[in-house]
């Protein structure tokens, strides 16, 4: 039987963005979820309470050795005010296989399910209501142990922060330009490329800084051993259109099991599409783009459900997919997936989760 989860309301309400506003990121909502764990007692005490800055002695090990993992989800207030979480078990389980991967004690999946219900009702005035826009749920992990040494620690905190974002196309779907880099490397197998890790993200940094210096918006990066694998592009999963076929490369321990991935790819199959998931070499598509076979290439993710590709660049070659426009299936699966979070369509396969009102503590 899991524990229930207390509720402290913040003494000082803060104003409301208001809608049009929003960006990502840059507003937080005024409660936290928290829970800790020390080792012989577990996880324990999870809790709603004011959002409030830790305090953190300056040799805390997660300062040190990046023991510290993520996750992100969304909440939406649908047309009819009811607001809904999507896929929370998927984003559950998935924290608990990046927690495994840095040794960090696993967590109860419907805790942690009940964790995103528990803030997300906590602070429900602040899911906006704009078209577009929604609560962004930011659930992490990290070591807590005070010491300098290389060892798993033995105290961790869970927490789960919301921000409102606004909508991520504010003018409509828009391509963007990517390039491939053989110079970078994200992951390679036996590492962290599966888990959702801040090591990850920093080590995306300065190819990120690269592509932007020579007018790309993205990185599409290549396995780590032969350099010509596709893995992902930037932060998202990648998928791409090759005469009738729709390709994705597999999880192989490289990438990260993206749950908009998983989504889009259960509606493609839902819909009678030839769908691969294929390891794919940038030789081949970059032939597909010459040729004009390549019709369309697309990211997916939490943030943005899907973000087209329009141009990619490799090694001073650069081709136009889909004559630079948004490809007719990424128009349809940004559609579908978004007519699902808001409640404007059926959701067949119960990826929307109802936030009931918030119990008094």
């Amino acid at each position: 039987m899991t524990p229930e989860i207390s509720l402290t309301r913040t003494r000082t309400p803060l104003p409301r963005p208001d809608d049009s506003s929003l960006s990502f990121g840059k507003v937080l909502t005024e409660h936290m979820f928290l829970m800790d764990y020390e080792e012989g007692r577990g996880w324990h005490d999870p809790r709603v309470v004011p959002y409030a800055p830790f305090q953190m002695d300056p040799a805390t090990s997660v300062l040190h050795y990046g023991q510290a993992v993520f996750d992100g989800l969304k909440a939406f207030r649908g047309d009819d005010g009811t607001i809904r979480i999507f896929r929370a078990e998927r984003h559950a389980k998935r924290l608990n296989k990046s927690c495994a991967a840095l040794c960090i004690p696993q967590m109860d999946e419907d805790l942690i399910r009940r964790s995103f219900e528990a803030i997300v009702a906590a602070d429900h005035d602040w899911v906006p209501r704009a078209p577009g826009t929604s609560l962004y749920i930011r659930p992490t992990v990290i070591a807590r142990d005070v010491m300098l040494g290389v060892h798993p620690a033995h105290r961790y905190t869970y927490f789960v922060i919301c921000s409102p974002v606004g909508s991520y196309y504010k003018e409509g779907v828009k391509p963007v330009r990517i390039l491939a880099t053989d110079t970078h490397v994200r992951a390679v197998q036996g590492g962290l490329g599966e888990a959702k890790t801040a090591a990850n993200y920093a080590a995306s940094l300065s190819a990120q800084q690269e592509a932007e210096r020579a007018g790309f918006t993205q990185v599409l990066w290549l396995d780590g051993v032969e350099r010509k694998w596709i893995d992902e592009v930037g932060t998202m999963n990648i998928m791409m259109k090759i005469g009738d076929e729709v390709i994705t490369p597999p999880l192989a321990g490289t990438i990260l099991d993206g749950v908009t991935r998983n989504s889009i790819l259960t509606l493609m199959r839902d819909w009678g599409l030839r769908v691969s998931e294929r390891r794919v070499s940038i030789d081949e598509v970059m032939a597909a783009g010459r040729d004009g076979t390549l019709e369309e290439m697309w990211g997916t993710g939490t943030a943005a459900v899907v973000s087209p590709v329009g141009q990619l660049g490799y090694k001073g070659d650069v081709i136009t997919i889909g004559g630079g426009q948004t490809g007719a299936l990424t128009q349809k699966l940004y559609e579908a997936i978004v007519a699902i979070q808001y409640g404007r369509s059926n959701d067949p396969h119960g990826w929307m989760s109802e936030v009931k009102d918030p119990v008094e503590a």
